[in-house]
Formats: C-alpha cells, structure tokens, sequence
C-alpha cells in the first residue's frame, strides 16, 4: 500500500484501540524480548506455514499470524497506522461487534485463500517452497478494511501519492491491481511480501460483506412476513356501517 494516499481520520475506537494493543504488546514482549534476546522459538509456533496447517493441522496459525510481525519497525508501524486509518471509522459506522468480526474474518479468509494458493502451485509446479515459507503480519486483515473503505466511502476524493485526486473506490481497485501484477511477477508466495494473503484479505472481506447482507435481507423479509401476519381485519357484524372495515396493524 501507498504510504502518500490522504485519509480522513476518525478518533480510536475500542476495538481499534486493543488491536493496537495487543499487536504492539505481542510483537514487543514476545518477539523482541524473547525470541530475539531470550531465543525462545515463538514465531515458528504461531506464524502461518501453510505446509504445517494444511498435513500437520496447526489449524490455529491462520488466526495467530495476524498478530505477528517482523523485526523491521516499519512494518508494524506501518501496519498499525493502517489498521486505525481505516478501521476506526469502520468501527464508527458499524459498531465494535460486527468490525471485529468483518477484521477476523478478513485475516483468517486471507490465510486460508493463501493456504489454497500454494498448496494448488505446489501441485501444479513441483516447488514447495510457499508450503515452507512463513507469513506474519495484519496487512491480510487490513486489505479486508481497504476493500470496505472502498465501498462504503467509494465516492471519497483521496491523493494518491500526495497529488493525484482520484475516488476511494478507484484507489482500491487500483491497490488490488497492483497486488496482482505483483504477485503475477514474482509467485504465488510473493517472496518477501505475501501478495496472495492481500488479495485473500480483499476476497474474504468481500465474501464477509455479501454474508452480512445476506442476512440482512433475510432478516428485512421475515420483519415484513411477521409484520404481515400481525394485520387483522376487524369486523363489527352487530352494527351497521356504511364505511369499510378496518385493517389494524
């Protein structure tokens, strides 16, 4: 992602706020004070290696690999400024509950879809090297938060690169399609940037959007059919009226 887009900032939210939290207390108490001092293997346990979820069913690294980053500053710092530029107004709009949710769901499609990714050019091509290869970081999440800004603020003006107005929707088609050629230019694991998990975090961001509407509607549907129910037709027989009966809801 461009570090030069211009966003409209909203204050921290509560679960914005403990993301925060927990990914800076994660990466700071257990990667850097004691895998990095202390040489305890934490990473290799929690970070996502697709070859051990998909033949050893380390099932919980497509969860835990969100919270996880690398020894470079950058990348959490980067990943975290993200994480509040488009989460926090998010949360605003759709409450704590269902951001959670959206977020999660995002990570955790993101590393399935990557999982699926790899094993099927492992298969094609021979090589294993992305079944080996370990990926960390939030960035599969926050591409799903990119996707939803995307959306629902699509009409936005945004300057890519500090100078080039152009609508939200446009930045994160664009964004997408970088992703790809990347991805298309290197391999399927990206080499050092997983660009398969941020195409997965768009995908499963989508996916997670059209489930919720889903719901919704049907939700709409069964208000109106009980709504419907609840009209009755009343009729006084014992007196004489020339007006029509009445409906009440």
């Amino acid at each position: 992602m461009n570090r030069s887009v211009s966003f409209q900032t909203a204050p921290l939210t509560p679960a914005v706020k403990w993301l925060l939290i927990i990914n800076v207390a994660v990466w700071f108490i257990f990667q850097v004070l004691m895998e990095g001092f202390m040489h305890i293997p934490f990473t290799q346990f929690f970070a996502l290696y697709p070859g051990k979820v998909l033949f050893n069913f380390e099932i919980w690294q497509i969860f835990t690999y969100m919270f996880l980053h690398s020894m470079q500053v950058t990348h959490i710092l980067f990943n975290m400024l993200m994480l509040w530029f488009f989460g926090a107004e998010l949360e605003q709009r759709w409450g704590t509950k269902f951001f959670l949710t959206y977020y999660i769901c995002s990570g955790v499609g993101a590393a399935i879809l990557y999982c699926a990714g790899v094993w099927g050019w492992a298969l094609a091509t021979g090589s294993e090297t992305g079944l080996i290869v370990p990926v960390i970081g939030a960035s599969g999440a926050i591409f799903g938060l990119l996707l939803a800004q995307g959306i629902i603020f699509g009409e936005r003006i945004v300057y890519f690169f500090m100078l080039f107005p152009m609508k939200t929707k446009w930045f994160v088609a664009l964004m997408g399609g970088v992703q790809l050629a990347s991805m298309m230019t290197s391999s399927v694991s990206g080499g050092e940037v997983a660009y398969l998990a941020h195409l997965g975090g768009i995908a499963a961001g989508f996916i997670t959007l059209q489930v919720k509407a889903w719901f919704t509607r049907q939700d709409w549907k069964k208000k109106a059919k009980n709504k419907g129910r609840n009209l009755r037709l009343v009729v006084d027989n014992e007196k004489k009226s020339d007006k029509p009966p009445k409906y009440w809801n």
